[in-house]
């Protein structure tokens, strides 16, 4: 359920602050919906410059810290690369029982970009991402279109892609896009198919030791038909073929949720680090060409995180910016004021201020009570630019939190334990530098 953020800012003082969360008054079911529908599902708070485009963050040069390792330094194109990044994986308090979290912290030094890995020791500890894995769905099909020789991505018939991507990530109709995130979804999974995008997880890209995570589900049964296999651009007119499998099943690689194969964790089991560490390579893809995905191209990541191209007139934002929640920005504001209660709507004007109006965050969330597991159950994965702030400050996030019993309000408890999370965890890392 969507609900106008200007007609909640009296449920957001009295609910939302971190004291609330953490005071000796246990939240009741209702507090939890409230969280639910006023924070979890609010559409974006969004920078006052929204004119760049950039994928990079302007982060000033620092002198080298050893806590920092560039790509060259940690060799991720060859397997083991976790235990050769600059890591601190007890660097967050807490442990499973109170959310998993990773974090990839990035430095501008020796000219370019280094990264250090930041965890509570939950890093390697698999989960159903739910609706957060649609991001790595999206990229595995315009990287597959790329390698079918699609030299353009603009549109699929009569569709945009941006406004397909958009949708996905606003839960809104946007465009001719019709709002329906699954099944924009699962149409990406089948374009890139699920053997290849699990072995983008291991030797095709990302080189993970960890053999538990695979993609091989999708996001329902229903399936986008853009009527139409033809992948064109407007201005250049270039039109290539492309499809992929108009049904899940049809695909070889497909599994179902609890298959031989799947334990509890289901049809595509995936980590904090390998979300995150995904979600950084597309973040530093112009910085980092050590780790760049081989087939996808700048405008490719344009379009992913800001929708370049969308056909919504009037929008302020697409692609992931146009992603729904206020936890990370409440999350980031909070610490930057040091005001643990602060509202939505001071956190703007707090973001603003402290990055001239031009911090990003990237968003894509993932929530939704397990029958399977007997949870609710929320998932945060994002990029985060504040230029300017600490003399520019950037990272990539990935977290999970749970709660007992498989209904919505134990989805908004869920919530409420990631703000925790969320709070905690980002003010330490703000703290450090």
């Amino acid at each position: 359920m969507r609900v106008n953020l200007l007609n909640v800012m009296l449920i957001l003082v009295t609910l939302c602050g971190s004291q609330c969360l953490a005071d000796e008054k246990q939240p009741t079911e209702q507090d939890a919906l409230a969280f639910y529908n006023t924070v979890m599902g609010a559409d974006p708070i969004l920078p006052a410059n929204l004119d760049a485009k950039t994928i990079g963050c302007a982060l000033n040069d620092k002198p080298i810290s050893s806590d920092y390792l560039n790509s060259r330094q940690a060799r991720y194109e060859q397997h083991g690369w976790e235990g050769r990044v600059s890591a601190d994986w007890s660097f967050f308090q807490g442990d499973d029982s109170e959310g998993r979290i990773t974090v990839i912290d990035f430095r501008h030094q020796d000219k370019g970009v280094s990264y250090r890995y930041l965890s509570n020791g939950t890093q390697h500890k698999v989960y159903e991402p739910w609706s957060s894995s649609k991001v790595l769905a999206f990229t595995g099909a315009i990287s597959q279109a790329r390698k079918a020789g699609v030299s353009d991505v603009g549109y699929v018939g009569e569709f945009a892609l941006a406004d397909l991507i958009t949708s996905v990530n606003s839960y809104e109709a946007f465009g001719k896009a019709d709002g329906n995130s699954n099944a924009i979804a699962s149409y990406f999974v089948n374009l890139a198919g699920r053997d290849y995008l699990t072995a983008l997880f291991h030797d095709e890209w990302l080189k993970l030791s960890n053999e538990k995570i695979f993609f091989r589900g999708a996001y329902g049964t229903d399936v986008f038909d853009p009527l139409s296999s033809e992948w064109r651009d407007e201005e250049s007119e270039e039109v290539a073929v492309f499809s992929g499998f108009t049904r899940n099943s049809e695909d070889p690689g497909y599994r179902s949720y609890r298959c031989d194969d799947c334990g509890l964790t289901g049809n595509k089991p995936m980590t904090t680090l390998a979300q995150a560490e995904w979600l950084k390579r597309l973040a530093a893809h112009e910085r980092d060409p050590l780790t760049q995905h081989p087939e996808l191209k700048v405008e490719d990541i344009q379009l992913l995180f800001y929708g370049v191209g969308h056909t919504q007139e009037g929008a302020e934002a697409g692609g992931m910016l146009a992603g729904i929640s206020h936890a990370l920005s409440l999350a980031i504001a909070r610490h930057i004021s040091s005001d643990a209660d602060l509202t939505s709507k001071d956190a703007k004007r707090v973001l603003d201020t402290a990055t001239n109006g031009e911090w990003r965050i990237f968003q894509k969330i993932g929530w939704g009570p397990s029958e399977t597991r007997n949870t609710g159950e929320n998932v945060m994965l994002a990029h985060v630019c504040l230029p300017e702030y600490q003399g520019g400050r950037e990272f990539t996030v990935a977290a999970q939190a749970s709660h007992p019993e498989a209904k919505e309000s134990s989805v908004g408890y869920s919530g409420m334990k990631m703000q925790r999370l969320l709070d905690t965890s980002i003010a330490k890392l703000l703290a450090t530098q």
